[in-house]
């Protein structure tokens, strides 16, 4: 309903906009308006969006949590639709986006209404873990330290080798050079 709702009133406020702002300072003057926020807006994109994924990646390579940084890419690259959407609303709406004082709020009133029910990180082992007391930075357990025992069980695989039979090819033998 909402969405419906969307589609329905901004191009309405568009059009009454375009008519209001084309009436007070002419045709001209607000196509030209119109081209100067998309190329403004553009170039704003693309340096909030070059700050965004260097915090995205800052926050991967720390293992931090990527949520906030992905938000904040996820409101710039829909500012940047906005911007381009020739329109006063649609650009009023995409340069708020841009203030990260605006994107920090929407983030917090966004957080506020999203629950998460689990979490678990991709597939590798050593991300499997994470309440039992890992810290992945450090790549072992916390609460361990250098003469912890480690249970295992192992299985040899294949025939043992004969010590008597010559070097396989794949690595030199002694008798190689």
């Amino acid at each position: 309903m909402y969405l419906f709702l969307a589609f329905l009133l901004v191009p309405i406020i568009e059009i009454a906009l375009f008519i209001q702002v084309g009436g007070l300072i002419g045709l001209w003057s607000t196509l030209a308006i119109v081209v100067l926020t998309a190329v403004l807006g553009t170039w704003l994109v693309r340096t909030q969006g070059r700050m965004a994924m260097g915090q995205l990646q800052q926050a991967f390579s720390t293992l931090d949590d990527p949520t906030e940084p992905l938000a904040h890419g996820a409101m710039i690259l829909f500012s940047g639709a906005l911007l381009l959407t020739p329109g006063f609303f649609t650009d009023a709406v995409g340069f708020a986006l841009l203030v990260p004082g605006v994107r920090v709020a929407v983030f917090r009133y966004l957080r506020s209404k999203v629950t998460v029910s689990s979490f678990q990180m991709g597939g590798d082992p050593r991300f499997q873990n994470m309440h039992s007391g890992f810290d992945p930075r450090r790549g072992a357990q916390n609460s361990g330290g250098p003469g912890d025992v480690i249970d295992g069980e192992y299985e040899e695989v294949g025939k043992p080798r004969d010590p008597n039979a010559p070097p396989s090819g794949w690595v030199e033998g002694p008798d190689r050079h």
